[in-house]
């Protein structure tokens, strides 16, 4: 008999001949390079946790310091009674991480760009998005109700041609580091073009904030940029800095625009005081211990010296993100399960998160991996590899 879910168990079947079923894996230890994965001990490739701060010892212990003095849960959000000592101190040691006037914490990065671009645009305005942003990006935009936009992958040009028949306010967003590419935005020249078109520029720099620039301040510090050249700035807390959360960056009028009309800030729970306790030490720890980045980019270089000579097909990475193109997704997923056999855990990125033919193995390192899990990861993949592509 054909019921209401029948038509779902038929596209979940669909989803699975394709090679794009997606499955979760429980994980029995703590985040880091070595995960419990059925009993086994997996080295891990597959974490947005670079520097290795989510289960650092000093992390861990402002968290539990923070659960003593807070409790567990906020109780209410921020505009009614979540706001604590904690979560406002993090907001002004990230605006001066930042070289912003002010930040706003939001409980998750997708809440953050779907309630910043909704505040920002509306109908009658334009948004501008990069064509591989992310997906929370993408859905901001959509939600806003303004004329929505996508321009090819870091094309300026095309950018430029679409923003001059706008009319209304124009937002440009873009991510930092591209999180399954790798790629760092053309930063430069999207603030010039923004400049030159009276229009915001909006970056999501996710996987840059911690892990680029000297001192970790991400893409923007990268490339030298103020709040003047970047005015919008969203980064997360839970890759680089190790904990959970997200937040925004920018001018005293952005953030109380933010506070009044972001529907994602307005309406849910504070995201819990602890949490902002132990990012307000895991934030020290990347600003201070710059070997953790050194760290990562000598790893990623000697992964790419040997994924070359093995003709593996790499893309334009120079960040943590070290992703091998593969191209048909059952493949991606053969190899990677091949790789969990053999012990490493490494993610099969498959459409909708990719661009259709553009399925990857993506690899992914942290601060506390060493030299010989590069190596043996290397020799893995020659063996998972073996006459598959």
């Amino acid at each position: 008999m054909t019921t209401p879910f029948s038509k779902l168990t038929a596209n979940l079947d669909d989803i699975a001949q394709q090679g794009l079923y997606r499955s979760r894996r429980i994980i029995a230890s703590p985040q880091g390079t070595n995960l419990e994965i059925d009993g086994r001990n997996i080295v891990n490739f597959s974490s947005n946790d670079y520097l290795g701060l989510a289960d650092h010892p000093d992390v861990v212990s402002a968290f539990k310091s923070g659960v003593d003095q807070y409790g567990v849960g906020s109780g209410s959000a921020h505009l009614i009674c979540g706001h604590s000592t904690a979560h406002h101190a993090l907001e002004e040691e990230l605006a001066a991480f930042t070289g912003r006037d002010r930040v706003l914490l939001f409980s998750t990065g997708y809440m953050a760009n779907i309630g910043v671009i909704s505040a920002l645009v509306g109908r009658g305005d334009a948004v501008f998005e990069d064509r591989l942003n992310h997906a929370s990006l993408l859905d901001g935009g959509l939600l806003s109700g303004a004329r929505f936009k996508r321009y090819a992958h870091a094309d300026v040009l095309d950018l430029s041609a679409n923003l001059e028949k706008a009319a209304g306010r124009k937002l440009i967003v873009t991510d930092g580091v591209f999180s399954m590419d790798g790629d760092f935005a053309p930063l430069d020249e999207l603030a010039l073009t923004a400049k030159n078109q009276s229009a915001w520029l909006m970056v999501d720099d996710a996987h840059g904030l911690g892990v680029i620039g000297e001192r970790g301040g991400g893409i923007v510090e990268h490339y030298g940029f103020t709040q003047d050249e970047v005015p919008v700035l969203m980064g997360t807390l839970g890759k680089g800095f190790g904990t959970f959360g997200a937040f925004v960056a920018g001018s005293e009028a952005l953030i109380e625009t933010l506070i009044q009309k972001a529907r994602t800030y307005i309406y849910t729970t504070a995201l819990p005081a602890a949490v902002a306790e132990a990012t307000r030490t895991s934030l020290k720890i990347a600003i201070e211990e710059n070997w953790r980045r050194d760290k990562l980019k000598k790893l990623s270089e000697q992964f790419r010296q040997g994924a070359e000579q093995l003709g593996l097909s790499l893309m334009p990475s120079l960040s943590a993100i070290q992703p091998i193109l593969i191209g048909d997704s059952q493949t991606a997923v053969d190899i990677s399960n091949a790789l969990l056999e053999a012990g490493f855990l490494v993610s099969a990125i498959r459409p909708p998160t990719v661009p259709q033919g553009g399925a990857r193995l993506r690899v992914t390192f942290s601060a506390l991996h060493d030299e010989p899990d590069v190596d043996r990861l290397l020799d893995a993949l020659a063996r998972a590899m073996i006459g598959r592509t």
